[in-house]
């Protein structure tokens, strides 16, 4: 059953504001924390380390096999914790300014709900 001109123009409406709350989202700043390029180096750095243990450990096989499988298991998990962990912004730093929003996401809401309950009095 295709959608009426008016639930059609609802559709787009919503997919054009979720797009644009999702691009507040991925841009908005993460407070005074930030991905480190040197991290994100050494972590993978010790992650194809861990692999590479982890290999040597299987080709061992025997009582060293295990223990050198988890000693690289557990420098492929340091690895990828490393490139993960976010570190301090230093202090010198700015915090960036937003730019104030055009339209607000609660009044958006308050007439879907305002349209949602309308639809569900007339029925």
């Amino acid at each position: 059953m295709p959608l009426s001109e008016q639930e059609q123009r609802l559709l787009d409406e919503m997919e054009r504001h979720l797009l644009h709350n999702d691009a507040d989202v991925v841009s908005a700043p993460s407070g005074d924390r930030a991905l480190s390029y040197r991290n994100l180096v050494y972590g993978a750095l010790l992650l194809l380390a861990g692999v590479g243990g982890l290999i040597v450990g299987v080709v061992l096989g025997d009582v060293w096999g295990v223990v050198v499988g988890v000693i690289g298991f557990a420098a492929m998990l340091g690895g990828v914790m490393l490139a993960v962990t976010p570190v301090r912004k230093p202090l010198s730093a700015a915090p960036r300014e937003r730019a104030p929003k055009q339209h607000s996401s609660a009044s958006f809401m308050d007439r879907m709900n305002d349209r949602w309950d309308r639809r569900q009095d007339g029925h």
